[in-house]
């Protein structure tokens, strides 16, 4: 068995599986939501992984800034296990959404207007269930709600920031591109982007509604997000200032993502592998620092 340990940040982790109502698809989708808690932890298993957590633990009383993580294009929410119980061991609460239909069980729905559409959606509609729970609405700070955007995870931030976005030909059955209508939501304060797509947003003007503190970090030999699709943000947010951006030496696209066990780790699953010398496990003690340090600054 192998699981994944880390200091405490004083506070344990609690974790429940809850499952949204999204109404205009008219489906439910499962989100991961970890908080604070004062329930020792235990090793649990999740999936294909082994995490110390407190299943079904009473929240901690308190006021506590909300982070939504949204994962990247056929990926899991699980992929990003290790940042969000670092999060909520240091007194966030943390929504990992599953986005339907672009997820590793169902991708069916990768590369169309309808994702470009949905995805921010789904993150409203997160932010919308946290503030009517009965376990978390009276511990949630207001209007202090931040996103953790992977790849097109990233798109997901800014378009629910304010970005506006516009769709390539390919996307669309018509062979056209189309503007993406996304009703930005007030409550986001700040967005964290590792690894951003961010294509969708090169038109003159695109990111102008996005001023909000933002954390971006890229990888050096990502081969799928280049640093092309930094630039485009760098580019479009109209006050510099709000952007604190840093390249990761030798960091791949993956290499934001949990590390996976040992039985996973091979060439075959893209995921697991990061450039030669590259130290995944060293990097997100980092990574988790940097980023938990950056939203509490913002939140």
């Amino acid at each position: 068995m192998q699981k994944e340990k880390e200091t405490n940040g004083g506070l344990f982790a609690g974790y429940q599986k809850v499952e949204l109502v999204y109404d205009q698809m008219d489906i439910t989708f499962p989100m991961i939501v970890m908080y604070p808690t004062c329930i020792p932890e235990k090793t649990e298993r999740l999936g294909p992984y082994y995490l110390d957590i407190s299943r079904h633990a009473t929240p901690l009383k308190g006021t506590f800034p909300l982070i939504l993580i949204s994962h990247g294009s056929g990926s899991s929410p699980l992929a990003y296990r290790t940042i969000a119980r670092h999060l909520a061991r240091n007194g966030f609460i943390v929504g990992m959404p599953e986005h339907p239909f672009n997820n590793r069980n169902n991708n069916t729905m990768e590369k169309t207007v309808e994702n470009l559409i949905h995805r921010p959606r789904h993150i409203r509609t997160a932010v919308d269930w946290f503030f009517k729970s009965m376990d978390f609405a009276e511990i949630l700070k207001p209007d202090a709600v931040s996103l953790i955007g992977h790849s097109m995870g990233g798109y997901t931030a800014l378009a629910a920031a304010g970005g506006v976005p516009i769709s390539f030909p390919y996307e669309s059955k018509d062979g056209q591109s189309h503007l993406i209508h996304v009703t930005p939501d007030s409550r986001i304060k700040s967005l964290v982007l590792l690894a951003p797509a961010s294509v969708w947003f090169k038109a003159d003007g695109a990111l102008n509604a996005v001023n909000i503190p933002t954390l971006m970090l890229v990888g050096e030999k990502d081969q799928y997000t280049p640093y092309f699709h930094a630039q485009i943000i760098l580019n479009g947010i109209l006050d510099h200032k709000k952007v604190q951006h840093r390249m990761v030496e030798n960091a791949g696209h993956f290499s934001f993502l949990s590390s996976f066990p040992e039985a996973m780790t091979n060439a075959s699953f893209p995921p697991s592998q990061d450039p030669p010398g590259f130290n995944r496990e060293n990097f997100h003690r980092e990574l988790n620092k940097e980023v938990t340090e950056f939203l509490l600054r913002n939140t």
